[in-house]
């Protein structure tokens, strides 16, 4: 595990790059005491890894602006992608002070070493709801309704039908009665990783918030891993899916990138009440997919470290399961 002495760690993002994992995360002083602090004290961190078990710390990667700006307060979750030249690229979530970080815009920055970051252009402002598509999307803060304005946790990946670049985030749409009903993955495209373009969201429903997505492709098919929080599943998928409302990580399951998605049908991947590993990514490595997250809850309290990596697998019909994969009896190859 990765768990730090004086710090709290808690949700991360990856990139691989000569034979080394790279880890950046969310981290704030244990000094706070109470846990729930953590996120308007927070910084990035980074550490290097061969096998995803031991760590190295490199220290504090990332930090919000030291002057008036709309990352002055937070710098929280994102997402870290390379360039066609070589550069690497920071998408993250950004708050400002003067707005208690309730209203969340997505920012950029970017570096050739991985551990020092510039924000890109003049302020690193890289996208908000705005434009002809923002009207799909809750774009002020209903107080009462939710805690905040969600825009957050921007997951940029190349556009595998295109030279583009496609990034999604937690948002919420506009005009749901039921808060619970509002939760969605939006969704932006660009050229060249500078320009941004909002578009309509790829998914709605279900539960109040999909934070921390990770869209990604096994076999046939396209998944978006996503975690929420027992008190965030909706009436309706409460009723339909037959389970009782748990804390963790699950997934949407698509035939194409751009949707339609649904949730995927059968057991919740990885939950619990209480909650165990939260904000979980999945990571291709040489022994096959692995899930790797924050502890949430222990017997002592928040835990605030990332858990040792535990093995995923597809299983017929292309739903995901924990565990180590079993003799692929009657599964297509390329739903291995």
């Amino acid at each position: 595990m990765l768990c730090l002495e004086c710090e709290w760690v808690w949700d991360s993002w990856y990139a691989q790059d000569k034979g080394l994992w790279h880890a950046f995360f969310l981290k704030a002083d244990r000094a706070l005491v109470d846990p729930d602090l953590r996120h308007f004290n927070v910084s990035q961190g980074h550490a290097i890894s061969r096998d995803l078990v031991h760590w190295t710390y490199l220290g504090t990667s990332f930090a919000p602006s030291s002057g008036p700006a709309f990352d002055d307060m937070t710098t929280w979750t994102g997402s870290v992608i390379k360039a066609k030249n070589g550069e690497w690229h920071l998408f993250y979530t950004g708050g400002s002070r003067s707005e208690g970080a309730l209203i969340q815009r997505i920012g950029h920055a970017v570096s050739t070493d991985l551990q020092n970051w510039t924000r890109a252009g003049e302020t690193g402002l890289c996208l908000d709801l705005n434009g002809p598509n923002a009207a799909l999307y809750e774009t002020e803060h209903r107080v009462g309704h939710w805690h905040d304005r969600a825009m957050r946790d921007p997951f940029v990946i190349a556009d595998p039908d295109g030279d583009g670049y496609l990034m999604f985030f937690t948002a919420r749409v506009a005009g749901m009665i039921e808060a619970n009903a509002a939760g969605a993955i939006g969704f932006a495209t660009s050229p060249d990783l500078d320009t941004w373009t909002l578009q309509e969201p790829v998914f709605a429903g279900a539960f109040g918030q999909l934070e921390v997505p990770q869209v990604f492709r096994m076999g046939k098919r396209w998944y978006c891993l996503f975690c929420t929080s027992a008190a965030h599943w909706s009436e309706a998928h409460t009723r339909t899916s037959g389970q009782s409302p748990v804390t963790g990580n699950h997934y949407l399951i698509a035939d194409d990138l751009r949707g339609p998605w649904k949730v995927a049908p059968g057991p919740f991947l990885d939950g619990g009440n209480p909650c165990r590993r939260y904000a979980a990514r999945l990571l291709e490595t040489e022994d096959g997919p692995v899930l790797i997250g924050f502890a949430d809850q222990t017997k002592a309290g928040f835990g605030g470290y990332l858990l040792d990596p535990e093995p995923v697998h597809i299983e017929a019909g292309g739903l995901l399961r924990l565990g180590p994969r079993q003799p692929a009896v009657g599964i297509h190859a390329n739903e291995k």
